[in-house]
């Protein structure tokens, strides 16, 4: 499909991300509230507080954030449909994931006896969903622990840093980042990378489609997702003030 000289159908080299935008505020009800856009798909990211822990946290007096993630039913091509009974095991798959990054940078202790669920609702579906969730919930978990801190009810930002996510694979023997869905649906490798602004990774999930995945591969793929969590990062700096 591509060369490693190849520009990509949209003009993008190989190691360039789509444009990406991060827009806050956007849901009048939620404590914070977040809207991910990474080219053509975009995630609506909200955050609400509840003031109460689930029964089997409460013992342990120390906060939780958690989240759910839903894909809406015109986000893809044909209709995708509700799931109400019988949740997709992708979808818990994926919202797991997003609760597990978002965890690995919020100290659960200083948070309190609060509970924190994050909504990644997918609007539109172009590839990356997950790695946008993850990007925009981050900031929307901010936005909502800072209303709190506003409020007097927490009483400083438990958060020890900022965490995002992209994904990158070998598409037609060429290494690729941010794999739109033509690219994501015809992958010999897909990986997604959730790391944090320090350069920590969080996780990695990376598989072999059509083909296995040699070291050297895992490392080309690393090298190009890496500095990308980094940029990530900082345009969440730069609409959040986190680091000022």
């Amino acid at each position: 499909m591509y060369t490693p000289d190849e520009r990509r159908p949209e003009g993008r080299a190989n190691n360039e991300m789509r444009p990406v935008k991060l827009t806050r505020d956007v849901m009048k009800n939620a404590h914070g509230s977040c809207l991910a856009e990474f080219g053509d798909t975009r995630v609506m990211c909200t955050a609400t507080i509840e003031e109460s822990l689930p029964a089997w946290r409460r013992a342990s007096r120390k906060g939780w954030v958690t989240a759910e993630y839903a894909m809406l039913p015109a986000s893809t091509s044909s209709r995708t449909k509700r799931e109400y009974k019988g949740r997709k095991g992708r979808s818990m798959e994926i919202e797991r994931l997003i609760g597990r990054s978002l965890r690995a940078v919020c100290d659960l202790d200083h948070l309190g006896e609060f509970t924190i669920t994050v909504d990644c609702d997918v609007i539109q579906a172009d590839g990356g969903t997950r790695t946008a969730s993850i990007t925009g919930a981050w900031v929307a978990l901010h936005d909502a622990l800072m209303s709190f801190v506003e409020q007097g009810k927490i009483r400083r930002l438990p958060l020890t840093g900022q965490v995002a996510a992209i994904s990158a694979g070998i598409v037609g023997g060429a290494p690729l980042l941010d794999l739109d869905y033509p690219e994501d649906s015809h992958a010999d490798v897909d990986l997604n990378l959730v790391g944090t602004a320090d350069g920590g990774i969080v996780e990695i999930q990376g598989t072999g489609e059509r083909s296995t995945l040699s070291r050297a591969q895992l490392g080309d793929l690393l090298d190009m997702a890496e500095p990308a969590i980094a940029r990530l990062c900082a345009l969440q700096d730069e609409v959040t003030g986190f680091s000022a």
